[in-house]
């Protein structure tokens, strides 16, 4: 019989101490059982956010981890992936004791990666083109900093889900913003530059690493529904 797959881990992790960490988890499917693999598109596409964070603040601390998941699929109600992520924020946690945790997910990544807000060593969430179902649990959101941007162009996962939630979401907390990327749909191809600049900007100020972006803070400041329906700027319209 071949061995159970396992879930493996990409560390980028900078020359000086630790001071901060983020984890970027890819998308996936409803259900498979397939083997994620290196060369997966959903895995690939997430390395542009991962390098651009390493390239701004390794200097600064922060180490990247980009974790791919033992299996395609969300696959309820198991939620392997869900499984997954724990088990790498509780890796991060021993070898970096203390050290606060961004995460940024897409699709499933971002479904994932709000479940998984309630593990101790995570402050912040983002969430892109977040896959969201109806009964989404939110409460977990409790004290973190949470960013969702959702294209217009979208055909895989429904902006209209991931605004609702966000109004759910901002009844545990104030820090909780939603931009939406005209012009862009689920791969995030389009406007690619604006959505990586947003991710950098989000975990940097998340993390402490640099001052909270003017545009993300005055996003987080505004009520709901303005501060949920930001049209993100950006030069790449």
């Amino acid at each position: 019989m071949p061995d159970s797959p396992q879930p493996t881990l990409q560390i980028t992790t900078p020359a000086g101490p630790v001071s901060a960490v983020a984890l970027v988890l890819h998308g996936g499917s409803s259900r498979s059982h397939r083997r994620v693999r290196w060369s997966s598109l959903a895995h690939l596409r997430m390395l542009p956010f991962a390098r651009d964070l390493s390239a701004h603040y390794g200097e600064a601390g922060l180490a990247v981890w980009v974790l791919r998941y033992r299996y395609r699929g969300w696959n309820a109600p198991e939620l392997p992936g869900v499984a997954d992520a724990r088990w790498a924020l509780r890796e991060i946690a021993r070898e970096h004791p203390g050290a606060p945790v961004a995460i940024i997910g897409h699709s499933m990544g971002g479904r994932v990666g709000l479940r998984v807000a309630d593990e101790p060593n995570v402050v912040s969430i983002c969430g892109l083109a977040p896959w969201i179902e109806p009964g989404e649990p939110y409460k977990q959101l409790r004290d973190r900093t949470v960013l969702i941007a959702h294209g217009d162009r979208e055909h895989m996962t429904d902006p209209a889900m991931s605004f609702q939630y966000a109004v759910d979401a901002r009844t545990v907390t104030e820090r909780i913003c939603r931009f939406d990327v005209f012009g862009s749909g689920h791969a995030m191809l389009r406007r690619a530059a604006d959505w990586t600049a947003l991710v950098t900007r989000f975990v940097a100020g998340s993390l402490g690493l640099e001052p909270e972006d003017p545009e993300i803070a005055n996003a987080m400041q505004k009520p709901a529904p303005q501060g949920l329906r930001v049209p993100l700027s950006g030069v790449t319209q």
